[in-house]
């Protein structure tokens, strides 16, 4: 903190009596705090050896006021920042519980601005604050991450609701909140875990302080969670590679808030619609998304846009509240909010068909894959799809691979830790038998009937131990830590299996050159994502093929029965015609 230096007051400025003197502040001076503009920046004030009565008269005036020393260099500024980042998949019978949570990596307060200022929205975040003028002082709160899974029990819930609203308590005071969330995180009896979260930290904090949100694409938003934040901030891109210029964005609509004092008004607008993600590629000129993509960016380039966001949800949620949603955040004007609001929702519904993707059956995918000569294919096996909750154990595309002999690699993925814990007590070089997969694969009961692989029994030899750690940049993450446990590659002939212990990113070039493979020079690849995976290898790749096979994250979610769904919903209900004014919160 530097000596007072000379300066005024800024025009409009209110200034209040502060009797708690900062510590670099000369003998006999009175301190003013001045609130600025409507915002809730503090920016302190001293006059030396002044009359007591005077300043206090001083002190009613609502205009510029001259010949007052400033601290250029303090600020009591403090920001507070956190992450919760699940997304959930209610088809998947396996449970998200605090050990999931623990596994990726639990960080609190002052080590998660340290440890996450280059990775993901906490890295937009930290790094955007730290470019402030006014150098706020950011607050680490804590960041509670867990990969794509089952809905969390009603212990884990509890455990997050403490965990969160604890560390924001022992926060306070804080003049503002950053938070990044997934928006599609469910538990037991609690379908809006984020909405519960944002209430809970508009109940500590008030209304007054500004709450701040960055979201996935695949949200599923509710009116809870728009009613508790003052803006939401929604990634523009599957594969999603904007993560870490979400979070900037976040600061920069946050600062227009705090700063400028700029007063949101959202418009909100659910759709009663669900569309699958594989033809979802805001990357590909072709795709509706790409359009919609731009469409957004230019709206938030506009004065009077805080922020446009689409989110056209996780479909494999079993809920009261899903469908998709357009959230337009506007600078105090409900109907400038309300019309875009309207116009970009229109277009989504008008254009829901393009959606609809083409896949091929695995037989047919494999087999295109074996006739491709030169370069690699990658199959998309989008049912099975870790990042999309599902349990990453189908063996549907392995059996089909083994069938062929290959004149390259052919790579595939699995969870499977006791096939990795049986390779480990085995070692390298040795021969493996055992049944692979298809032991956390749903049971048809509780999928509606989405199908359930066994496990395949193999005979393969054990190429290479190792620990599935490395940092995840592309879709999803910039610089994340990914921890996926003892992992094992068995190798059949030219079918390489990766093994690993815990779910994670099945579709990352990283996973495949940890356990010393190159992707890119394989014959083809299988990839457990329906479209994120595309970020790594489209440029690379000779043909790309979604198939069409069992598990809990199917591309045609809407032949199976959904319970809890509100409905008329499309696909499921053929619906020509839909209106539905935006909810408006200001």
């Amino acid at each position: 903190m530097g000596y007072p230096s000379f300066g005024t007051a800024l025009a409009g400025e209110r200034l209040l009596v502060n009797y708690l003197i900062p510590p670099a502040a000369p003998a006999n001076a009175l301190v003013f705090r001045a609130v600025g503009n409507g915002s809730q920046y503090q920016r302190y004030y001293v006059l030396q050896d002044a009359d007591w009565n005077v300043m206090v008269e001083l002190a009613a005036i609502y205009h510029a006021i001259g010949n007052l020393y400033t601290w250029d260099m303090m600020s009591d500024m403090r920001i507070a920042v956190g992450q919760l980042w699940q997304e959930s998949n209610t088809f998947n019978p396996l449970p998200t519980t605090r050990a999931d949570f623990e596994h990726f990596g639990i960080v609190h307060g002052p080590e998660l601005v340290e440890r996450m200022a280059d990775t993901n929205e906490l890295g937009g975040f930290i790094q955007s604050l730290r470019r402030w003028p006014e150098r706020p002082e950011i607050v680490g709160l804590v960041r509670l991450p867990a990969w794509p899974s089952g809905a969390a029990t009603s212990d884990t819930f509890a455990w997050i609701r403490q965990e969160m609203t604890t560390a924001l308590r022992r926060a306070l005071p804080v003049d503002a909140v950053l938070l990044a969330l997934h928006g599609a995180l469910v538990a037991e009896q609690t379908p809006d875990v984020e909405g519960e979260v944002l209430h809970a930290f508009r109940a500590i904090i008030g209304p007054s302080v500004p709450l701040v949100a960055t979201l996935d694409l695949h949200a599923n938003i509710t009116e809870r969670m728009v009613r508790a934040a003052d803006a939401l901030v929604l990634y523009h891109t599957v594969p999603h590679i904007d993560v870490f210029e979400t979070g900037q964005r976040g600061a920069a609509v946050l600062r227009r808030i705090l700063v400028d004092g700029v007063q949101p008004v959202t418009a909100f607008l659910k759709l009663p619609l669900v569309v699958p993600a594989e033809r979802a590629n805001t990357q590909d000129p072709a795709s509706v998304s790409h359009a919609l993509r731009r469409q957004l960016q230019v709206l938030e380039s506009r004065p009077g846009i805080l922020s446009a966001g689409l989110a056209t949800v996780q479909p494999w949620l079993d809920i009261p509240e899903l469908g998709s949603s357009v959230v337009v955040v506007a600078e105090g004007d409900n109907e400038i909010a309300a019309k875009t609001c309207e116009e970009i929702a229109a277009e989504v519904w008008r254009r829901r068909r393009e959606y609809l993707p083409e896949l091929v059956s695995v037989a047919d995918g494999v087999r295109a894959a074996h006739e491709n000569k030169e370069g690699l294919v990658v199959l998309s096996d989008s049912a099975d799809a870790t990042t999309s909750g599902a349990t990453g154990d189908s063996t549907a595309v392995l059996s089909e691979l083994l069938k062929y002999d290959w004149p390259r690699p052919a790579l595939v993925t699995l969870v499977d830790a006791d096939g990795v814990e049986m390779a480990q007590r085995l070692g390298i070089g040795a021969e493996i038998t055992t049944e692979l997969g298809g032991k956390r694969f749903p049971i048809p009961s509780r999928t509606g009937g989405m199908g359930r692989c066994l496990p395949l029994r193999v005979t393969a030899q054990i190429q290479h131990l190792f620990e599935a750690r490395f940092l995840l940049s592309g879709h999803l993450a910039r610089n994340m830590p990914i921890d996926m446990g003892l992992s094992a590659v068995l190798r059949c002939g030219q079918v390489h299996i990766v093994v690993t212990s815990r779910s994670g990113p099945h579709f990352a070039p990283q996973l495949f050159q940890t356990a010393g493979l190159d992707p890119f020079a394989a014959s083809v690849l299988v990839a457990k994502s329906p479209c994120g995976f595309r970020a790594a290898y489209e440029p690379r790749a000779r043909k790309i093929l979604v198939v069409r096979a069992p598990g809990c994250a199917p591309s045609d979610f809407w032949n199976y029965p959904y319970r809890l769904i509100p409905r008329p919903i499309w696909p499921w209900d053929e619906l020509e015609t839909w209106t539905r004014a935006p909810v408006i919160v200001s």
